[in-house]
């Protein structure tokens, strides 16, 4: 089945706006076996979207039309499909309705222009919409069925997800079921992984599991997108090529699927009943601002300064260096300052400006509980903002390592050693 994303609207075509919504819809199409063959962006012009509907659909069985269903005069999606369907538009009144009962809910009264989100292709399909004013239709032009979405982001992922996808699957007479296993790891390189991971896929049987790799750095994600007849053939699958990922990058693997490294850390201090103080210096509160979305209060205390003779006294010290030593002494001075079973101390000491060579910093990690106390000293080289993440997510990464009784000065890619 031939399938194409079509994506509307000056801002996009002039990148002004970064067309997220396109690899979203691929990447959800991809995990369930759907294959995109190509994607194109149109500006908001009639003969430019006209001449785009008609090429796609004598080229595609499917379209995935993103953009143009707002109530203003360069959404054209709605007047453009009835042209090339060969079609009036007619007020779809329920969806009037709906809309002016969305307006009034809110204690305002209906724009009349929004009246024009009501006027869909006679004989289109209805999509709901249940959380926008931009409701989704579908319609055939020649060889194709092409299938409206707004251009909202959330409101286009749950008509992908909930309308669209189930029909797309229907129309292409699949019968198989997918899935799409996720690794999240830090510390490896994409080239490293790939390295590691070679010919993994033969472990499965008829190219039924494609591996895949993604880097939003400081992470990677390492993806195995399986086919089978059903549950349990997918799982036989799988089983021993997650065995052999999670035994090629070991410590390296952060967790998998939906959790991330800032729940599994917060799981980990759930389970021995932990609280814990956070102390960070130059990467901007971004360590306490991933920990704190706890409603269980688990962190009881983040501090941010660049200035270390304050985080010394915040944690009960008279004054400290910038060293590795004195990170040490902070993370026992402020576990017991803020009586907190763990603590968490990242010290960063930057380069000074130099365009000449790359940007680097020395960086200082400590943890502290009443059982030990342990550290990791680190150079990291790049940009300034590479670093912060950089630095962000190995102080993450080492009271990850922490709590579970892992190393936590195991070197990493991305590291100068």
């Amino acid at each position: 089945m031939k399938i194409e994303i079509l994506c509307t609207g000056d801002e996009i075509l002039t990148g002004k706006t970064v067309n997220t919504n396109h690899s979203y819809i691929a990447r959800r199409f991809t995990d369930n076996a759907l294959q995109i063959t190509r994607g194109t962006t149109v500006g908001d012009d009639r003969e430019s979207l006209l001449a785009a509907f008609q090429q796609a659909s004598v080229r595609a069985d499917a379209v995935i039309v993103n953009g143009g269903l707002g109530p203003t005069v360069d959404d054209l999606s709605q007047e453009v499909a009835a042209h090339a369907a060969g079609v009036e538009l007619e007020l779809y009144q329920p969806w009037l309705e709906k809309l002016k009962k969305y307006y009034e809910s809110r204690g305002r009264q209906m724009p009349e222009n929004n009246t024009k989100q009501a006027m869909l292709p006679v004989g289109c399909e209805f999509i709901d919409n249940p959380v926008g004013t931009a409701c989704g239709f579908a319609v055939t032009i020649n060889n194709a069925r092409f299938f409206f979405t707004p251009g909202v982001p959330h409101e286009m992922r749950r008509m992908i997800n909930e309308e669209i996808l189930p029909r797309i699957l229907k129309l292409s007479g699949l019968t198989v079921v997918t899935r799409l296993k996720r690794f999240h790891s830090f510390g490896i390189g994409e080239s490293r992984a790939d390295q590691l991971l070679r010919g993994i896929e033969d472990l499965a049987p008829d190219n039924s599991v494609k591996l895949g790799f993604q880097s939003h750095f400081p992470q990677l994600e390492t993806k195995l997108a399986a086919i089978g007849k059903d549950e349990e053939t997918l799982n036989a699958t799988l089983a021993p090529l997650e065995a052999r990922i999670r035994q090629s990058m070991g410590n390296f693997i952060l967790c998998e699927d939906n959790q991330t490294l800032e729940s599994e850390i917060l799981k980990a201090l759930g389970e021995v009943s932990g609280t814990l103080a956070t102390i960070e210096m130059t990467t901007g509160g971004l360590i306490s601002q991933r920990l704190n979305t706890d409603q269980s209060g688990s962190v009881v205390c983040s501090i941010v300064s660049q200035n270390i003779q304050q985080l010394a006294q915040a944690s009960g010290l008279e004054r400290a260096t910038l060293d590795i030593s004195s990170a040490a002494e902070i993370a026992i001075a402020l576990r017991r300052q803020s009586a907190s079973s763990h603590s968490l101390v990242s010290l960063m000491v930057p380069d000074e400006a130099d365009d000449s060579r790359d940007f680097g910093a020395d960086v200082y990690i400590a943890l502290s509980s009443p059982e030990s106390t342990v550290t990791r000293k680190s150079r990291l080289t790049g940009g300034r903002k590479w670093i912060t993440l950089g630095a962000t997510e190995m102080s993450l990464d080492c009271l990850r390592r922490y709590l579970l009784d892992l190393p936590v000065d195991e070197k990493i890619d991305f590291e100068q050693h």
